[in-house]
């Protein structure tokens, strides 16, 4: 069986501590999963906003100086005709384009993947340049005792996927983007297969198609070549603007199991399931016909960003998997399953 825990939301932007004064959480949501040290961790997406005055237009930014950064708030007269409000995601002031919003990497704690508490610090943030409009949707996996985390980045330059590695959860080295613009959803898997490290990710698409999940491989986690397309959209309205993957898939005895996103019609995004084969995980063995997660509750249809179910941390835990998902770009949801459960629902 696949069950949504009837306690959801388990995080909401309240639970979360402002990274600074005049800042508001707007939402926490899109998390990263790990089992380290008996405990699970999240890798919250935590989305940032400013405290408005009816005068002024406020936004959140980073500066960077003599090597660190901190953040900030940019004021606008709000009468100023150099300012226009583009939608609720953005700021054009004198043509140039800022977020209403700005994000980073915050860890939630667990003893039981339940119940969660929320660090009161970022874990991961901008850093640079390549860094300024935010760090997101962050995924994570162990490979050979090290923790490899990747992350969307966002500057003027468009977005891109970075990495960085962690031990312990506490000091992390960041090794730069790994897939350039514009590139996102990238997951590794958790083992070498064939003396190769392996990806999936997810080019944007301006061409004849829409954008679809790829594959990659690479000798050190750095450099990514022998790129091929394995997942197109699919004629069914789930899928009717683009796909793209979510956590790092899990070895089965059948296949790599990856549970990716489809955007369908009017923007609503689910979550399916899609095998692909051991040895050659570029090649997909089964991919689900049916939905495995759409939007229903109040808290996934109605939000931010409503109708939204997106997945990019899962953790297997006492014969139990634990999909934690971002709901309509603000709070995080869980269901819980198990490996032969999923595999039934190709």
């Amino acid at each position: 069986m696949i069950k949504k825990y009837e306690n959801n939301p388990i995080i909401t932007p309240a639970d979360v501590k402002p990274s600074r004064d005049g800042y508001r959480v707007q939402g926490a949501f899109n998390p990263g999963a790990i089992v380290y040290k008996d405990e699970v961790l999240l890798l919250l997406r935590v989305a940032e906003t400013c405290e408005q005055d009816k005068d002024l237009v406020r936004t959140p930014v980073y500066r960077f100086e003599n090597g660190k950064s901190y953040p900030d708030i940019m004021e606008f007269e709000r009468a100023d005709p150099d300012v226009t409000l583009k939608d609720t995601r953005g700021v054009i002031y004198r043509g140039k384009n800022y977020l209403t919003t700005m994000s980073h990497i915050r860890l939630a704690r667990s003893s039981d993947g339940i119940s969660f508490h929320v660090d009161d610090k970022p874990f991961i943030y901008p850093l640079n340049e390549s860094e300024r409009y935010g760090c997101e949707d962050a995924r994570v996996a162990c490979i050979d005792g090290r923790y490899y985390i990747n992350f969307t980045v966002i500057s003027e330059d468009s977005w891109a996927t970075a990495l960085a590695t962690t031990a312990d959860f506490e000091t992390v080295r960041r090794k730069g983007i790994i897939f350039h613009p514009e590139n996102k959803d990238v997951a590794l898997f958790p083992e070498e297969i064939g003396g190769m490290y392996h990806a999936l990710h997810r080019p944007n698409n301006s061409g004849f198609g829409k954008a679809s999940i790829w594959y990659a491989e690479s000798p050190d986690l750095l450099h990514w070549g022998n790129h091929r397309c394995i997942a197109r959209p699919r004629d069914i309205p789930q899928e009717a603007m683009k796909i793209g993957g979510g956590a790092p898939p899990i070895k089965t005895p059948e296949g790599w199991l990856a549970i990716y996103h489809g955007k369908g019609q009017n923007s609503c995004y689910s979550l399916f399931c899609l095998l692909l084969d051991l040895k050659k995980p570029y090649r997909v063995v089964r991919r689900a016909k049916e939905p495995l997660i759409i939007p229903t509750e109040p808290f996934e249809t109605e939000g931010f960003f409503g109708n939204v179910v997106f997945s990019n941390g899962i953790v297997e835990r006492g014969g139990k998997v634990f999909i934690y998902y971002g709901a309509a770009d603000e709070s995080v949801g869980l269901c819980v399953t198990d490996i032969d459960s999923l595999l039934e629902s190709f």
